[in-house]
């Protein structure tokens, strides 16, 4: 043992061969922490001080996993440190990283699994890389809200060219071994038996000189070596593109391929001041405070459903009930994701539909080469359409996915109880009835919850399970289990009218239709949503989801929450509904909408809506950009308050991501409540007060008073 330390250890493997292993003493990954950096400043002066050494191979300690990157619950506290004292830490963690590139010998770093951010940064200070075949590299650090800042920007380009290394900054993705090894981020990829073989067979061929270390390490240090009309080029081009990518709320991206531009005719050292300067911008914005919290909330998140899943039943075997567009999504996913499931119809029909659903979906991932036809005709071959329930006895968990009509779904599940085996697990897919009132007429009441999916079920990642009054433990963690395995994102809620997710935004839509009342012209809404950083605005939305869907749940939100989701007045909505405009399936809501060049529905404007709308709308008139927000987004705000102190969902972060999952929150906002603490909850409750003429939807609670005067947020002290 030449070094011992909690975090890295040194150990001589063969004559002058020595392995740098990283392994962080007490956790299960290793990260950058403070103690890890100290740590490898410590070993890398080991090294130096031991002339036996000739070379040095980086490894890992953990199985599968190189380095997950920096530990960014340490590193947010620091972010808020003042700019000097974040530049002295940055700049600190970048000496001990250049100590260990200009080691004065072969360096090689084996990669056994992931290695991103800071992981990665410190591979790409190695002469050389050699990559397990399963594992993955990347600098992901965009989707924080920042660029990499411990040299990866610097290196990276000089290592595989500048468009190439725009383009994995810009975009943040792990890369798979292929690609990695085709534009030369490693040196070879091997087994994983064969990572610590190889990296010494590197090491050797270096110090018997056949291979040039001295000028790996120069090419690092030099300026990037890209001709000017190239460099025009690259550059002018690829900002064109990111620009485009990450739109106007995301500057991180942006930011990378400035950082690149401006520093690519420096020597590394001054590149690397360059990098931390432009790192420690993004570190302040609030767009990278709202990013991070995201990150937070989501292992927050996966560590609550890693608990919840312990009580899990088997979930081998599936089934749905009603092959309808619903049904053949939940049938793909959860086929495609690995489990088999049976998809029961009464009619032949409709299992013909369902089965189009799936095949169609498949279909595009063959053509978009995301797929082999071998493997489409395996995830088909695990959906087996039926119109009986023989084949029932064995399944775990069945999804109800009929009509929404509560008797319909009462007598469906009811047929199905009697066909399962008593240890089954059965759901609905509703996305308004009670689950403890479908529960009422069943016999093992404990063994049913909701499982409500968002359409289209493939592209939408939420899912909410929803508890009803008699719902076991056991049967909340297999669903959850199950909406895991088909690769969503399960959040648990109580029931109530509209769960979470549909009882907060029929406030949003109840905020248009006022708007609309009072003269708004529908599609300046939609602009303004838009540009707020909706996909798209609430009529444009009403007409995706269908008009006659949207009265249907809008009539159970008043019915369940009559005090402020009932209304005395027509509106907006109901105009369109009482004259068969539903939207998309109609071919005109709104907006009229035809087919593009690629066969989906295009919307354009229709001057029919407007004369129809003069009846519940006053005179038409301009408003301004930030009351439409404000009458927007504070009904809406305030119904996740409701919920969060209602108790239908346990904390404000997983009503964030439900928000964000479920219906496209703009995600650089964070959520609902991470976007009244952004304004300040004093400020914004000033604000609801403004506007609480108008509804009781703008009405603060008592609560969030309380909390406003306290000086407290949802998402801290």
């Amino acid at each position: 043992m030449i070094y011992q330390g909690k975090a890295f250890k040194v150990l001589a493997l063969e004559s002058g061969i020595a392995e740098l292993r990283f392994d962080l003493e007490g956790e299960s990954v290793n990260k950058f922490n403070r103690l890890a950096i100290e740590d490898l400043d410590a070993a890398v002066q080991a090294i130096k001080a031991d002339s036996s050494i000739k070379g040095v191979v980086l490894t890992s300690g953990k199985e599968g996993i190189f380095v997950v990157g920096a530990d960014i619950m340490e590193f947010t506290s620091t972010f808020r440190q003042e700019e000097g004292e974040l530049m002295e830490m940055v700049m600190g963690v970048n000496r001990v990283f250049t100590s260990f590139e200009d080691l004065d010998m072969p360096t090689v770093a084996a990669i056994n699994g992931s290695a991103l951010g800071g992981g990665f940064e410190i591979c790409l200070c190695a002469d050389y890389r050699v990559l397990s075949n399963q594992g993955g590299v990347g600098l992901p650090e965009v989707k924080l809200g920042i660029y990499p800042g411990w040299g990866g920007t610097v290196r990276l380009p000089r290592l595989i060219g500048a468009d190439n290394a725009v383009e994995w900054i810009a975009a943040g993705r792990e890369q798979k071994p292929e690609a990695a090894l085709k534009v030369g981020a490693v040196d070879a990829v091997v087994a994983p038996e064969k990572l610590l073989e190889s990296g010494v067979a590197i090491i050797k061929r270096a110090l018997a000189g056949e291979l040039d270390f001295n000028a790996r390490k120069e090419e690092k240090r030099s300026p990037l070596k890209l001709p000017m009309l190239e460099s025009l080029m690259v550059f002018e081009t690829t900002m064109a593109v990111v620009k485009q990518q990450a739109g106007p709320h995301m500057p991180a991206p942006v930011a990378s391929v400035k950082a690149i531009k401006k520093h690519a005719e420096l020597t590394r050292d001054e590149a690397l001041k360059v990098e931390a300067e432009g790192f420690i911008k993004l570190a302040k914005s609030p767009e990278s405070d709202v990013l991070v919290g995201l990150f937070l909330n989501d292992q927050m998140l996966k560590k609550k459903i890693k608990t919840i899943t312990k009580k899990a039943g088997k979930v081998e075997k599936a089934a749905v009930l009603g092959a309808g567009i619903m049904g053949g999504g939940i049938a793909y996913q959860s086929a495609y994701k690995g489990t088999p499931i049976l998809m029961k119809d009464i009619a032949q029909d409709g299992l013909n539909l369902g089965l189009n659903e799936a095949s169609k979906l498949l279909s595009k991932r063959v053509a978009r080469g995301r797929m082999d036809p071998l493997k489409m005709g395996e995830v088909l071959n695990h959906i087996v359409p039926t119109l009986s329930y023989s084949e029932f006895g064995d399944v775990d968990v069945v999804v109800e996915a009929v009509v929404e009509n509560v008797k319909v779904k009462k007598a469906v599940l009811a047929e199905a109880e009697d066909q399962v085996s008593e240890e089954a697990v059965l759901a609905s897919n509703t996305s308004t009835i009670s689950i403890t009132e479908l529960a009422k007429d069943l016999k093992r009441p404990e063994k049913f919850c909701g499982m409500h999916f968002f359409n289209p079920v493939h592209a939408m990642p939420l899912v909410e399970v929803i508890r009803g009054e008699k719902t076991s433990e056991e049967t909340v963690a297999t669903v959850v289990q199950y909406a895991k395995k088909m690769g969503k994102v399960p959040i648990v809620v109580n029931d109530c009218p509209g769960f979470l997710v549909n009882r907060v935004l029929f406030p949003y839509f109840g905020g248009f239709a006022s708007l609309v009342k009072d003269g708004a012209d529908f599609q300046q809404v939609d602009k303004v949503m838009e540009k707020f950083g909706w996909p798209m605005g609430p009529a444009y939305l009403l007409d995706v989801v269908g008009i006659d869907t949207g009265c249907h749940a809008e009539q159970v939100m008043a019915d369940g929450f009559p005090d402020r989701m009932s209304r005395d007045w027509k509106s907006a909505i109901d105009v369109m509904f009482e004259n068969g405009r539903y939207g998309q399936k109609t071919n005109v809501g709104f907006y009229k909408y035809e087919q593009d060049k690629k066969g989906k529905p295009k919307k354009v404007a229709d001057e029919a809506s407007y004369e129809l709308l003069a009846e519940v709308s006053g005179e038409r008139r301009e408003f301004e950009t930030q009351e439409i927000i404000d009458r927007m987004m504070i009904p809406l705000c305030m119904e996740t308050v409701r919920t969060l102190e209602d108790g239908i969902v346990d904390t404000a972060a997983e009503a964030d991501l439900a928000l964000l999952n479920g219906i496209g929150f703009p995600i650089f906002r964070g959520g609902a409540l991470k976007y009244i603490d952004s304004i300040g909850l004093d400020k914004f409750v000033e604000l609801a007060d403004q506007y609480a003429h108008i509804s009781p939807l703008y009405q603060p609670t008592e609560k969030l008073r309380e909390m406003a005067r306290e000086g407290k947020t949802f998402y801290g002290a």
